[in-house]
C-alpha cells in the first residue's frame, strides 16, 4: 500500500517496475500491453493473449479518461497497476456484457 498513489480525480496507481524511457506526455503515441480485470477478479480484456500491444495516442480521447490520465503519469517502459474509478471508465453505461455499470476497472 505504501507504493499506491492517488490523483485528485480518484485514479489510483502503483508503479511495479520502473522503465528507463522518457516521461509519457499528452500527444505521444505509445504501445501498451495490458490486462483488465474487475475488482472480483473477472478478466475482461488481455492484450498479452492476443500477442499484440495496443496503440494509443495519450490524451487524444481515444481511450477511457482513466487511461489518458494514468498513462501520462508513467515513463516509457514502466510496469504499473491502475485502479480506475467508474467515472473515469465506462460509468453508468458499462461496456457490453463484460463490464457492468458503475464498475471500477483494474489494469
Amino acid at each position: 500500500k505504501d507504493k499506491l498513489q492517488s490523483t485528485g480525480s480518484g485514479l489510483r496507481y502503483m508503479i511495479v517496475e520502473e522503465g528507463t524511457g522518457k516521461k509519457i506526455n499528452p500527444g505521444m503515441a505509445v504501445q501498451v500491453h495490458y490486462y483488465g480485470v474487475l475488482p472480483n477478479g473477472k478478466q475482461f480484456d488481455n492484450s498479452f493473449s492476443r500477442g499484440t500491444p495496443f496503440g494509443v495516442q495519450v490524451g487524444a480521447g481515444g481511450v477511457i479518461p482513466g487511461w489518458d490520465e494514468g498513462l501520462a503519469l508513467l515513463k516509457v517502459g514502466d510496469k504499473a497497476f491502475m485502479f480506475i474509478p467508474s467515472e473515469l471508465g465506462y460509468g453508468a453505461a458499462g461496456a457490453g456484457e463484460d463490464i457492468p455499470p458503475n464498475s471500477e476497472l483494474i489494469f
